[in-house]
């Protein structure tokens, strides 16, 4: 059965399906019905997990062994498969299609992948699937679908904006939903929950302010303590909110934490992509996380909480100097003045 995303809520309610395949490009809608279906799940006492990344590495004997291994004091269990492109190859198309044929009992399989193209859909693993799966195909939003996610996602964290605002935000990020959760995220920590000026959303989303920002965590991890200070001294003189600057830095050691985390060359890069991380980032993100101890990470955090009291009043200082101190630590660089 072959379900648009938007459907899968009336869905979940109704009944849980024993094999869910989500596919696409677009990594925040595929990381949220993903959650949607966990949590479904586990609702219905689908408590234990066992997470598989199916790179080409991956041994697919090990899909069968997790299917037979129940016993009946075993809880409720959810195979959570993740495909690193929208198939599975030859071998892993084989597996999936003798799965489908047996269906073990209280297994629920939850395969996520890259797009799949029209071809692949005429293949027998496909169609094995599409008798017994439920199906959801992810694509770009644009138009009126992207207004009314951004929308949906501004109401969910009690943001309220006229229609024009909303528009203003949708056309910032030319449809990548990632950077639209980031930018209500910060409109959020900014404003609070309540209604929202079409001027705060675009002093908030303006290109210079955004741009720079990320500049400073880039130079950061970088360790480019001049490019640093100049960056920081440029936001605060431009009257960029420091809750927008602190936002940015604990944003990236909390993806720097995860990433040191992760066990697997496959878990790290579900990590990256989770948070639109490519390119030269992923080099950067990959480097500094063998730089930098997990000590450093979680004095940065500590740092963080400092500016974030400091920046609600709460406790006496400089906000921007703590912020300074907290950049400056991505880099594992000594604070000028407190070295002695």
């Amino acid at each position: 059965m072959q379900i648009k995303p938007q459907q899968l809520a009336a869905t979940l309610q109704k009944a849980l399906a024993p094999v869910y395949f989500i596919s696409g490009d677009e990594p925040q809608q595929l990381g949220e019905l993903a959650d949607a279906i966990r949590k479904s799940a586990k609702e219905r006492d689908f408590t234990a997990r066992e997470i598989f990344f199916a790179d080409k590495l991956f041994d697919w004997k090990q899909l069968n062994i997790s299917a037979d291994n129940f016993s009946i004091f075993a809880d409720k269990k959810i195979i959570d498969l993740r495909l690193t492109s929208g198939t599975p190859g030859a071998e892993g198309g084989k597996a999936l299609a003798a799965y489908c044929k047996r269906l073990p009992e209280d297994t629920l399989l939850l395969i996520t992948a890259g797009k799949i193209t029209k071809d692949a859909q005429k293949s027998s693993w496909f169609q094995a699937l599409d008798k017994v799966a439920c199906i959801i195909q992810v694509w770009p939003l644009a138009g009126q679908d992207l207004l009314r996610w951004v929308q949906d996602r501004m109401q969910q964290r009690g943001l309220i904006a006229d229609h024009g605002a909303v528009k203003i935000l949708a056309d910032r990020v030319e449809g990548n939903l990632l950077a639209a959760a980031q930018e209500i995220e910060k409109l959020y920590v900014l404003y609070g929950a309540g209604k929202l000026s079409t001027q705060q959303i675009m002093d908030v989303v303006a290109d210079s302010s955004r741009y720079d920002v990320f500049k400073l965590v880039e130079s950061a991890l970088s360790a480019q303590a001049d490019k640093v200070l100049k960056i920081l001294s440029s936001l605060k003189a431009e009257g960029v909110a420091s809750a927008i600057v602190l936002w940015a830095l604990m944003r990236e050691a909390r993806i720097l934490i995860s990433y040191k985390a992760a066990q697997g060359q496959g878990e790290k890069e579900l990590i990256l992509k989770k948070n639109g991380i490519w390119g030269e980032r992923k080099q950067l993100i990959d480097s500094s996380a063998k730089r930098l101890t997990h000590t450093e990470l979680n004095n940065v955090l500590v740092l963080g909480a400092k500016a974030d009291r400091q920046i609600k009043g709460q406790q006496r200082g400089d906000a921007w100097e703590t912020l300074l101190e907290a950049s400056l630590g991505l880099g594992s660089v000594l604070v000028l003045g407190k070295t002695g």
